[in-house]
């Protein structure tokens, strides 16, 4: 009677995964799939199980507890965005620094994990090993690694929404995703490749924009870019605001840089970067 009971369940199963996908849920959480699986007949009672086998099967990919994505196996469904995965995890969420900096093009490396800016602390038994930099939790879901980044409310702003294959997801803007590069170049490959990027980025880099995403950041970010927009040959009146801005003694130009170099009297700068810092 049991085998005869089991294939059932299993098409009732594979019901649930088609009906999810019909509806537009590529992502989806536990009690998401129970309102569903009433539609389907599946029992209450068997949900859990049932998920368990669509797991195991490759029918669904569970990214954290109670939170699953349709797998491509899926007829009709199209691989899930990393991306989208991302704004799933957490609310807000924001795909930043070295991801940000990749997708808008402005470097050719590809970060093999996946950036998110968010105002909440992301904590749970996947995350990867301990906390031991600063408002940043490594976290595993799927076959991606994620990195959140957290910050003070006031500090998530420069944000814009795109598609992502099926997918609408929100990114910091290239200003912002800069800006972050100045402050964490470790999240963006290094301080050469931040520099590059603002190369890169060129005549399209909005210097209004940056500034004023600048001077609602601390003031080391404000001196950072006054030194990289005057050494890009940048002319702008809106520089002064940067240089203006008050700062108790120098900080380092690069600041995961060694603590020597030249010192840049205008930016309060030290100019630590290879070649100008002096055995």
């Amino acid at each position: 009677m049991n085998a005869q009971r089991k294939p059932k369940r299993t098409e009732v199963g594979i019901e649930l995964v088609r009906q999810l996908a019909a509806e537009g849920d590529r992502i989806f959480s536990t009690s998401r799939a129970r309102e569903v699986s009433t539609r389907v007949g599946l029992k209450d009672s068997y949900l859990l199980e049932a998920l368990h086998h669509l797991s195991r099967n490759g029918w669904i990919v569970p990214l954290r507890r109670g939170l699953y994505a349709l797998s491509s196996s899926v007829p009709g469904v199209a691989p899930v965005h990393e991306f989208e995965v991302a704004m799933a995890l957490v609310s807000p969420a924001a795909v930043s620094h070295w991801s940000a900096l990749h997708f808008h093009g402005l470097t050719e490396q590809i970060p093999g994990t996946v950036f998110v800016l968010t105002t909440t602390r992301v904590f749970t038994p996947r995350v990867r090993g301990s906390r031991t930099e600063s408002h940043a939790a490594e976290f595993v879901a799927g076959d991606a690694v994620f990195r959140f980044v957290q910050v003070k409310p006031e500090r998530y702003f420069g944000t814009m929404e795109t598609w992502v294959g099926e997918a609408r997801v929100t990114i910091t803007d290239p200003e912002r995703t800069l800006l972050d590069g100045l402050s964490m170049p470790r999240y963006c490959g290094d301080f050469a490749e931040v520099l590059h990027a603002f190369e890169v980025r060129g005549r399209e880099l909005d210097i209004d924009r940056i500034i004023g995403y600048a001077l609602r950041l601390d003031a080391a970010a404000s001196k950072r870019l006054g030194w990289v927009l005057e050494s890009l040959g940048i002319a702008n009146s809106s520089l002064a605001r940067l240089e203006e801005r008050p700062i108790k003694g120098y900080r380092n130009l690069d600041p995961t840089g060694p603590g020597s170099g030249p010192r840049n009297r205008r930016w309060m700068i030290q100019e630590n970067l290879p070649g100008r810092v002096q055995g």
